[in-house]
């Protein structure tokens, strides 16, 4: 029988990752952006998150079209500067409208136009100029575990982006989530998403949020033992597995994160 930990990142979610507290309404996909930014190694941290944390407090928290907002730090990724901001929307149209909003507020928060200035500058400089954006929408279709509860501690999110085959049935991964996913207790959360507008249109991604790193290495046993007692044939296994492994190419990424609980809506 095929060890079936290998096989549950092809279940996959989202991004800020969601990635949001934002329970959407049922069947109705939102849509995620996410920009990848690289932080200057030359600022300090403290310096860092105090910008964070007022461009937070004076314009993201207030703008009611954001719904949802994480901002991801490395953890463990192929690149230390890594900075993930996830910001979640209504519709596709809301995203633009939010811009515009933003711009409002933040002319309210610092009136005087130098002063302004001097901030966005400064909050600039905390930053490479390299970054990108990808937006994805939510995978209704095969359901997702909303966060519920509030923690003022960091939270892991394991993020795993996989390739779709175009091919294959989603009821599938549903069943999978339903049976397996949604009933292990180390997930406090889980987002599903795939491509909207980016570079690739096939990718397919999943946000996993746990409490810490030990949960989410119990929750690969935990995931084991669920299979075995819902499948305890092994004909019956494989069968399964088999039809939900053709959704995907079988290539996939894997990226761990924290958030900033005073950063998240």
């Amino acid at each position: 029988m095929k060890t079936r930990t290998t096989l549950v990142g092809l279940v996959l979610w989202m991004a800020l990752w969601c990635v949001a507290t934002y329970a959407q309404e049922k069947e109705k996909p939102v849509f995620i952006t996410m920009t990848t930014l690289h932080r200057s190694l030359d600022a300090k941290a403290k310096d860092w998150k105090a910008s964070e944390q007022e461009y937070f407090d004076k314009i993201t928290s207030k703008n009611d079209l954001i719904i949802g907002s994480e901002l991801l730090t490395h953890y463990y990724t192929d690149d230390n500067t890594e900075v993930v901001l996830v910001n979640v929307y209504k519709n596709w149209e809301d995203i633009e409208k939010a811009n515009a909003i933003s711009d409002d507020l933040a002319k309210k928060a610092w009136p005087d136009e130098k002063t302004r200035k001097a901030f966005f500058d400064k909050y600039e400089s905390f930053y490479t100029p390299l970054h990108s954006d990808e937006i994805y929408q939510s995978v209704t279709s095969v359901g997702e575990k909303p966060y519920k509860d509030e923690t003022k501690k960091p939270m892991i999110i394991y993020i795993r982006k996989s390739q779709l085959s175009m091919k294959g049935d989603s009821k599938k991964a549903k069943e999978f989530n339903d049976k397996i996913t949604f009933k292990d207790p180390y997930i406090k959360a889980y987002y599903p998403f795939r491509h909207s507008w980016g570079s690739n249109s096939t990718d397919f991604m999943e946000a996993f949020f746990y409490d810490s790193l030990a949960d989410l290495e119990k929750s690969s046993d935990k995931i084991d033992e669920l299979i075995k007692s819902t499948w305890p044939n092994e004909k019956d296994a494989d069968a399964f597995f088999d039809e939900l492994e053709k959704t995907f190419t079988g290539k996939h990424g894997d990226y761990i994160y924290r958030n900033v609980p005073s950063l998240s809506k």
